[in-house]
């Protein structure tokens, strides 16, 4: 990894944050833009990340760190130029951009957005409130506020496409789990497994916050259209078949009753879809299909076994989660004594 010689504004964390965070309090405790971290991942943002590094600095946040992914244009120099540090991330992909820029974090807060202008800084107070009554995680949601050509309509019904696909597989209604703005405190994102590289990052985020039972809230944000001299890196339909699969993928561990019960019972359905050919073929024409015949029941008992094995993983997932609980209540108890 590289930086550009500076080190990013370090603060005790130990002093301002600490378990009492981790349930909401009705006692709100200050949230000071010196223990905040603008983290603004880049790839090719050269006609917008200086912008966005003035608006941030406007609202007082001056410890705004930006995480380039070896972009091919001048954002790097522009981003210095504005007063950011500067990293150069050793990977590919926002997903490995946002976990190594967390190692080089010391102050107790981050606020992440994107590089592309599309998201206000003047909305960054909005976003930070709820940490500062014992939130942990704050997603801000592009649907409250968004301009009309801020986002084309393939984009927009796979966006939401994923937000009701989110909210069947894995029980939580987070309203823009695609939202690049988001606000967090560093304790709770180690608590997190982040494995993503690209742009499930967002995606991952969201199952893991339901996963590890983070306090997770969310807050109406302005979405501005992308700057025409700025292009995008998403690829609608690649990246959203991409973001699909990972959803469902995650709930192997988060939500294994759907994950294991689902192929349990497509393979029950697919047994007995071709048991009711073999048994049509004997009644019509008394012809018998032997390997058919084995196909369906070898199906049908594979189905069985993996909802059965769905519904036990479930319960010790379900076993899991309660015993963390129990365990942060008396690591939080033992804190306030």
């Amino acid at each position: 990894m590289e930086d550009d010689g500076t080190l990013v504004d370090a603060v005790d964390a130990n002093a301002t944050t600490g378990r009492e965070v981790i349930g909401m309090s009705e006692t709100a405790r200050e949230v000071s833009p010196e223990d905040v971290c603008i983290l603004v991942p880049t790839l090719n943002e050269e006609a917008t990340i200086g912008e966005v590094i003035d608006g941030f600095r406007e609202q007082g946040y001056t410890n705004v760190v930006v995480v380039d992914g070896d972009s091919d244009d001048d954002t790097r120099e522009v981003a210095r130029e504005y007063g950011a540090h500067v990293i150069v991330q050793s990977g590919d992909g926002k997903g490995q951009a946002v976990r190594e820029a967390l190692r080089y974090i010391s102050v107790p807060y981050v606020l992440m957005v994107d590089g592309d202008g599309t998201y206000d800084p003047a909305d960054a107070e909005k976003m930070l409130e709820p940490l500062a009554h014992g939130y942990e995680h704050v997603i801000g949601n592009r649907f409250a506020d968004m301009d009309d050509d801020a986002m084309r309509a393939l984009n927009g019904f796979g966006n939401r496409l994923i937000n009701r696909s989110f909210r069947f597989i894995h029980g939580a209604d987070y309203d823009d789990i695609l939202s690049g703005y988001r606000a967090f405190t560093v304790d709770s994102m180690k608590r997190l497994s982040l494995d993503s590289d690209g742009f499930t990052i967002e995606t991952e985020l969201a199952v893991e916050c339901v996963k590890h039972g983070i306090d997770t809230t969310v807050v109406p944000v302005s979405y501005r259209a992308r700057p025409e001299e700025s292009e995008t890196n998403l690829h609608p339909v690649r990246d959203g078949g991409t973001i699909i699969l990972a959803l469902y993928t995650l709930a192997k561990t988060n939500n294994p009753l759907f994950y294991f019960g689902s192929l349990g019972v497509t393979g029950i359905g697919s047994g007995a879809v071709i048991a009711s050919y073999v048994i049509w073929e004997w009644i019509q024409y008394r012809q018998g299909h032997e390997i058919m015949a084995i196909v369906s029941a070898a199906a049908i008992l594979l189905g069985v076994q993996l909802l059965m094995f769905g519904v036990l993983s479930d319960m010790l997932v379900t076993l899991h989660r309660e015993q963390r609980r129990r365990l942060e209540q008396i690591a939080r108890e033992t804190d306030e004594e």
